[in-house]
């Protein structure tokens, strides 16, 4: 009997978006239960506290934890990005943003840079595959 590989999400969100996706994620808790999480700096940190999930860190965004998650998604360790960016914000870290990306296309991996998305995503019958 094969075992079944519990698929990893990465959670990140821009300043503006933390809140949003605290919120989505304690709508989604029960859901998010079933999988392994990891996310940015701060992102992971408040929704691991507003949840009581675990949910481990790399460096925040601008510190190098964008470039992070890309290489783990190409290392295959990453599964899905649940990534609620900020369009209309400049950032300082924007190559990275677009790296990451980039990364999740090569990879063809699914990548839901808002609410709507990542509430397909997260409730799609291709998940539990």
């Amino acid at each position: 009997m094969k075992t079944k590989k519990i698929k990893t999400i990465a959670l990140i969100a821009h300043d503006n978006k933390k809140s949003a996706m605290v919120n989505w994620a304690l709508k989604n808790k029960e859901t998010l239960e079933k999988y392994a999480l990891c996310g940015t700096g701060t992102t992971a940190k408040l929704v691991a506290e507003a949840t009581d999930l675990p949910v481990k860190r790399y460096l925040s965004g601008p510190l190098g934890g964008d470039q992070q998650i890309g290489a783990k998604v190409a290392e295959g360790k990453i599964d899905i990005v649940i990534f609620f960016w900020d369009p209309l914000e400049s950032q300082p870290h924007d190559p990275d943003v677009k790296a990451l990306l980039r990364i999740a296309v090569v990879y063809d991996i699914p990548i839901a840079t808002n609410k709507a998305t990542a509430d397909y995503v997260i409730h799609s019958a291709f998940l539990e595959n």
